[in-house]
């Protein structure tokens, strides 16, 4: 039984895993890459394995780094059942309709720049709006902590994984001659006690675990003293006759700021500040979890249930259409703007930081992760201006990063979840982390759980039988940090390759992105392959 790591390994986004074993052929996620542009192209590259041959895609939730390549898969000829919640379907309706808008109004605008320079070679967008329609006819929806039959020798349950609406944790039986090897995913699991949904279920037993690991190097901070500092910003803000502008996650960090602001206005710890969600699909995303309250927590369908609606604010506002957008870039302070996306890397978000970035009395505040070369990243890093709709924009406004929004669990979430397994599973995989923290994390797990573990390279085969044997004889195979490191700083320098390349992509010369782009991907993949050489090695000297 095998299992490839095509994406998410090494990296946070690009979620998608297939399993093989004898006579099956299964998608885990299938997501798309986002952050650099060395990430990024990797989603216009084919599919390393053919979309017809496998029968189904099990989607753990629908956030586009784990879902956003479904509409590519179903065009180049998936025509199996994609398994999710309930939950997750329906957000995958707007979110891969909203993916879809996104690439073609950016490849029409960019086509646009390019007409005007006299150039005609054309950009397309990854998939059309027509394409994510198409997606959607395949979806089947399955409930939490049901046992789902696919053929005589899977079966699958999905368990509620605490990270968005509808997130789950996969548990998967595969039969393979006289015996069953169960593997589970984790998705990305959530925080404790967060607001609106329920905790990451605890699960029994595994004989193989695919754990995420997004901040498995890092604590979050406490909810208490993240309420704190959002109410100081928020106060600073009014103070300084600025604006409060939040980039957010659409799906469930739009409305857990909204379940706190709205708190914290109730018992007037904050004073009256207009507040404007400018995201058609944040707005769609609220309506579709009023429509799910079997993944609500006690305390939230309690509030619901008194009449007391814990995603309202006083004087809230919703600017749907894109002339209500636009005129908020004429308020000058008093206002609290929540916009998407949330790594400020497209999307309405980036019109607000352009027209606030410059102003000292402004406050920009991230409450979620940012990937490496996002406009994000960059501000969260520091960057004393940041180029937005080719300009040059500085960054005069005061920043702040409040990390106990996070919807996924930090380094001792994460140990918890797994330290419930009994029996200890055989072996530990460490996905959906940048090299450091999965390498970090790795770490913790073997000195604090006792547990075997290994860091997979992107596209590295999983071989679960060797896996097994071997990690039940040897200790934990977790590559040194000073190996990521290096790995690293030759990969930033492939981006920069790859940002050169793009700057001369319009050029009808045979020195093109287009000729260069998949020979710098080899040489990324060899790099790969180093480091799993480099794996093998120590297993073989452990």
């Amino acid at each position: 039984m095998n299992i490839t790591c095509v994406g998410a390994a090494g990296t946070v986004t690009g979620s998608n895993y297939l399993v093989e074993a004898e006579g099956v052929r299964i998608l885990i996620d299938c997501g798309m890459f986002q952050g650099s542009r060395q990430l990024e192209e990797r989603n216009y590259l084919a599919f390393p394995y053919d979309p017809k041959t496998v029968t189904h895609l099990i989607l753990t939730h629908a956030h586009i780094d784990h879902s956003g390549l479904i509409p590519k898969l179903v065009r180049d000829g998936f025509s199996g059942e994609i398994l999710s919640t309930s939950a997750t379907a329906d957000l995958c309706e707007i979110m891969l309709a909203d993916s879809a808008h996104i690439q073609e109004m950016e490849s029409e605008w960019r086509n646009r720049k390019k007409k005007r320079a006299g150039r005609h070679r054309l950009i397309y967008p990854l998939y059309t709006k027509e394409n994510a329609a198409a997606a959607m006819a395949y979806f089947t929806p399955v409930d939490y902590g049901m046992d789902r039959v696919l053929s005589s020798k899977v079966r699958v349950r999905f368990n509620d994984a605490g990270h968005i609406l509808g997130s789950a944790i996969v548990e998967l039986w595969i039969k393979e001659g006289d015996r069953e090897v169960k593997v589970v995913f984790s998705g990305d699991l959530g925080s404790t006690n967060q607001p609106i949904i329920k905790d990451p279920t605890p699960i029994p037993d595994a004989d193989v675990v695919f754990i995420e690991s997004t901040y498995g190097d890092r604590l979050h901070k406490s909810k208490e003293s993240t309420y704190e500092e959002l109410k100081a910003v928020i106060r600073a803000a009014h103070a300084d006759r600025g604006n409060v502008i939040i980039p957010a996650f659409a799906v469930e960090r739009t409305q857990e700021v909204l379940y706190i602001l709205n708190a914290l206005r109730q018992k007037d710890e904050i004073p009256p500040m207009a507040l404007y969600v400018d995201s058609p699909l944040a707005i769609s995303a609220t309506e579709i979890f009023l429509q799910h309250p079997e993944c609500f927590d006690k305390e939230t369908l309690e509030k619901l249930r008194t009449g007391n609606h814990p995603l309202e604010y006083p004087g809230m506002r919703f600017t749907p259409t894109r002339e209500e957008s636009i005129k908020l870039n004429e308020i000058t302070h008093g206002a609290i703007i929540i916009a998407a996306s949330g790594m400020g890397h497209a999307g309405r978000i980036k019109h607000h930081l352009r027209y606030n970035l410059w102003r000292p009395e402004a406050h920009v505040v991230f409450v979620g992760y940012q990937a490496q070369g996002t406009t994000g990243r960059l501000i969260v890093d520091g960057a004393r201006r940041v180029k937005i709709f080719g300009e040059q924009v500085a960054v005069n406004a005061k920043v702040h990063t409040i990390g106990g929004f996070s919807a996924h669990a930090d380094r001792d979430g994460l140990l918890k979840w797994l330290d419930h397994f009994d029996p200890k599973p055989a072996a530990v995989v460490i996905i959906h982390g940048e090299a450091r923290s999965a390498s970090a994390f790795a770490g913790h797990v073997r000195d604090r759980l006792g547990l075997d573990s290994i860091v997979p390279a992107m596209g590295e085969l999983i071989d679960l039988d060797v896996a097994m044997g071997r990690f039940a004889q040897k200790g934990a195979v977790v590559p040194p940090l000073a190996f990521h490191e290096e790995l690293d700083r030759v990969w930033e320098a492939l981006d920069d390759i790859l940002t050169r390349v793009g700057d001369i992509e319009d050029l009808e010369d045979p020195v093109s992105q287009k000729s260069l782009t998949p020979r710098l991907h080899i040489v990324n993949e060899k790099l790969a392959g180093i480091r799993q050489e480099l794996a093998q090695a120590e297993a073989g000297s452990a």
